[in-house]
């Protein structure tokens, strides 16, 4: 299996793409913000759509696309870690928006049937060296910026109306943070596509969660299991020919059910 370049290529990526969807979906899941991950991923396949249309690499439409989506749904918080209806409400709008957008942009470049497919469900096994180097970017810009924010978004997280009246920016926190999950899940939808993107991202960090383990060990685990998902997906879609975004979706299920047992 190691013998193919392109099978280098694709554990490399997902290596890359499930270091940052474990670390990012864990405070996802905290933030209850699990439906702006499944948004932000259907805007990314918009904005690669028009990428497309214009003849330059999907990835960096993906990018700009869910960062612009990001914006509009971090500007609608209200408390960090608050789910309110105007909020889902901005999130379910931009996201219609942006699915319109994504149709005309593949009725205009004449490639609909094939290029939405790749789109939607990936292309692990294309990664080629130059989007690797964008992963890898994109991944080490995401990290540091979780870095910086780390303390006061975990604060911000669980005791927002504190965290504000302790002076923490819990506006600017969110904003700083749903750019940083836009971008994760442009990264992660070049392994899954924008369909189960997400899945890569809230199976894991839902697990972490669901047993209760502290910040670090938490991480820990998300990252980790993000890491067997992702691996364990592409050996099995090796062996089975069977597509990498099936074994990732039913093993985040898998992960999660075993956890609630575990807990129980």
């Amino acid at each position: 299996m190691f013998e193919f370049e392109f099978m280098r290529h694709a554990f490399l990526g997902c290596t890359i793409v499930s270091v940052l969807a474990g670390t990012v979906g864990w405070f996802l899941i905290l933030r209850r913000q699990a439906f702006a991950a499944h948004a932000l991923s259907h805007i990314g396949f918009s904005g690669a759509a028009g990428a497309v249309w214009l003849g330059v690499s999907p990835l960096y439409g993906m990018i700009a696309f869910s960062l612009l989506g990001g914006l509009a749904m971090g500007n609608e918080t209200k408390g960090a870690g608050t789910l309110s209806s105007q909020r889902d409400s901005m999130i379910g709008l931009v996201l219609a928006a942006s699915l319109g957008l994504g149709t005309w942009f593949l009725h205009e470049a004449n490639g609909a049937s094939s290029m939405a497919t790749t789109l939607l469900f990936g292309d692990v096994l294309g990664i080629d060296t130059p989007t690797l180097l964008a992963l890898g970017a994109v991944t080490v810009l995401c990290m540091a910026g979780l870095a910086f924010l780390g303390r006061p978004l975990l604060f911000a997280s669980l005791m927002p109306d504190v965290a504000q009246a302790r002076g923490v920016p819990v506006r600017l926190t969110s904003l700083g943070f749903m750019a940083i999950a836009a971008l994760a899940c442009s990264a992660c939808a070049e392994v899954s596509g924008a369909l189960l993107a997400f899945s890569l991202m809230i199976g894991p960090a839902a697990t972490a969660l669901r047993l209760g383990l502290r910040p670090i060990a938490g991480l820990s685990v998300a990252v980790s299991l993000a890491l067997f998902l992702s691996w364990g997906g592409l050996a099995l879609s090796w062996v089975t020919d069977v597509p990498i975004p099936f074994w990732i979706g039913l093993g985040a299920a898998a992960c999660y059910g075993i956890a609630c047992m575990v807990r129980r």
